[in-house]
């Protein structure tokens, strides 16, 4: 009898640790890795391009008129089971360079500059009558080519035709 009781309480234990394991919070990185020493050791009015390059790599997005900034995103992200991912922390880093290549500023931003955006339910408003789908998939039938709809019609002429 102990045997059995043994094994119920394991298996009841494991049946456990598998729903527990099921709720931990899944965490992700997203974008750039930032190293502290290597941002820092870049240089406002001293760095250009190629070394910023050649220190932090390729940027995640350079913008698109003149090139004049460098952006790096990192962004840690916690879920639990299958929700929404969360932002928990983000950081920007914003690289400006001036006409001839030189680093000009560097800024920092984090989670505070994020915007939130939330969507209006499933469906968008609309002004009108509300139509359903079979209806918006079929509604047109029989209205193409009927009589005082147009040009259409037998013989294909207008209205003020005479006809014998």
């Amino acid at each position: 009898m102990s045997v059995s009781i043994a094994r119920v309480s394991l298996v009841a234990g494991l049946g456990l640790a598998v729903l527990v394991g099921g709720c931990a919070p899944l965490r992700s990185h997203q974008g750039y890795i930032i190293d502290a020493d290597l941002v820092n050791s870049v240089q406002p009015g001293v760095d250009n391009r190629q070394s910023v390059a050649q220190v932090l790599g390729r940027p995640t997005i350079a913008s698109q008129f003149g090139q004049a900034d460098w952006y790096y995103l990192a962004r840690d992200s916690r879920n639990l089971n299958f929700q929404k991912p969360r932002a928990k922390d983000q950081i920007t880093l914003k690289i400006s360079f001036d006409t001839a290549g030189t680093v000009t500023g560097i800024t920092r931003t984090g989670l505070d500059q994020v915007a939130s955006v939330n969507m209006y339910g499933k469906t968008t408003p609309t002004l009108g009558r509300k139509r359903g789908f079979f209806q918006d998939l079929f509604g047109n039938i029989g209205t193409v080519g009927a009589m005082g709809g147009g040009a259409g019609g037998p013989g294909g002429g207008g209205a003020g035709r005479d006809t014998p």
